[in-house]
């Protein structure tokens, strides 16, 4: 909590910086943006955080953090699940922000402070917890529409949610329609996670840990052709598990 009495959240991204790619660093600066402007009209006092920063940074930056939203970005390095590069389009690797965001996601399940993950971010909780991927979904994936602009990647499909777990509750329906845009998907589940999210093909979209207050999606609410109040749903679930945690 700030000193204003406000609850802090921490929305902490890969890398603040892509010069090798200014088309694909600017959709991504509009998605969080989108994350950190909805965080503030719920009450929030934002902080936003760049990983690559790296570990020691990045753990003491979020000690007093109430909440965390770790969002999209690039593959994580094969290295950390127990793979080798070299899979179909493979995007360049960030050690030092998976690092740093794998460390994060660790603590905050160790420490219940309750956390969203949103694309990128529901695979760095997964490998966090010892899980492992799909490194590529193929060419003809409907996760993500491939050969267009940047603006056009994300697809939409639906998500049939588990009934009774709280993606389900906090979206109000066992089915979804979300704006996508992931080549890669959880394989191995990681220690404490259960899956509460597939999409129709069966690949994992959502899942939430057991006992941790922890919540990650692998589609883009935050995206502005996300169906209506996905976003601000999703957030919310932080500020009722920070109420709890008080």
């Amino acid at each position: 909590m700030t000193a204003s009495g406000a609850r802090s959240l921490a929305v902490v991204e890969a890398t603040r910086f892509r010069g090798h790619d200014p088309e694909y660093h600017a959709y991504v600066q509009l998605l969080v943006g989108r994350v950190i402007s909805e965080a503030r009209a719920q009450g929030w006092s934002v902080t936003r955080l760049a990983a690559d920063e790296g570990t020691d940074a990045l753990l003491a930056r979020t000690e007093s953090s109430d909440a965390i939203v770790v969002v999209g970005g690039e593959d994580i390095a094969p290295r950390f699940y127990g793979a080798t590069g070299g899979y179909a389009h493979e995007s360049r690797h960030l050690e030092v922000a998976d690092e740093a965001q794998l460390a994060l996601a660790r603590r905050a399940v160790e420490r219940r402070t309750p956390l969203l993950g949103i694309c990128r971010g529901l695979q760095i909780v997964n490998v966090a917890l010892g899980g492992t991927l799909v490194q590529d979904l193929g060419d003809r994936t409907p996760h993500v529409n491939r050969g267009v602009p940047i603006a056009e990647v994300l697809t939409t499909h639906p998500v049939l949610l588990e009934p009774g777990s709280r993606v389900s509750d906090l979206l109000g329906s066992g089915v979804v329609d979300v704006r996508s845009a992931h080549h890669q998907a959880v394989d191995q589940l990681g220690d404490g996670l259960v899956v509460t999210g597939r999409a129709p093909d069966g690949h994992v979209e959502a899942v939430e840990h057991t006992v941790a207050p922890v919540l990650a999606v692998q589609w883009h609410p935050e995206d502005v052709a996300a169906p209506a109040g996905q976003l601000t749903a999703l957030l919310s679930s932080l500020r009722s598990r920070v109420a709890v945690a008080a």
